[in-house]
């Protein structure tokens, strides 16, 4: 199954509340990938421009699509981003295919 790392931040107003009621989101998210089949890898918070960031596994992009639109139109974060990631293997093949993609600059 394919992984994405995925970036947010929250609302001003989510942190006051997790504040105020302090809980483990990682249960959270986990419940949503699991409920497309997929796995939650790890759910870390961090200084600087993103809040947290999570690692998870879904059977596919359509999958995860699904739960970042949940999350997102949940309103509690402020950003949310997903990035797919691509095996060593995956990118082995794309060198390889890429030697037949004959590209012209612009203006070339």
């Amino acid at each position: 199954m394919p992984l994405y790392l995925s970036r947010f931040s929250y609302t001003p107003e989510t942190w006051a509340r997790l504040i105020g009621h302090p809980e483990d989101r990682a249960k959270a998210a986990q419940a949503y990938i699991e409920s497309v089949g997929g796995k939650l890898h790890g759910f870390w918070y961090a200084f600087g421009t993103h809040d947290g960031y999570n690692l998870w596994e879904a059977p596919d992009n359509v999958s995860m699509a699904a739960v970042a639109l949940a999350i997102s139109g949940g309103g509690a974060l402020a950003s949310f981003e997903t990035t797919v990631l691509l095996t060593v293997d995956e990118t082995m093949d794309a060198l390889r295919k890429a030697e037949g993609v004959r590209y012209r600059a612009p203006g070339a």
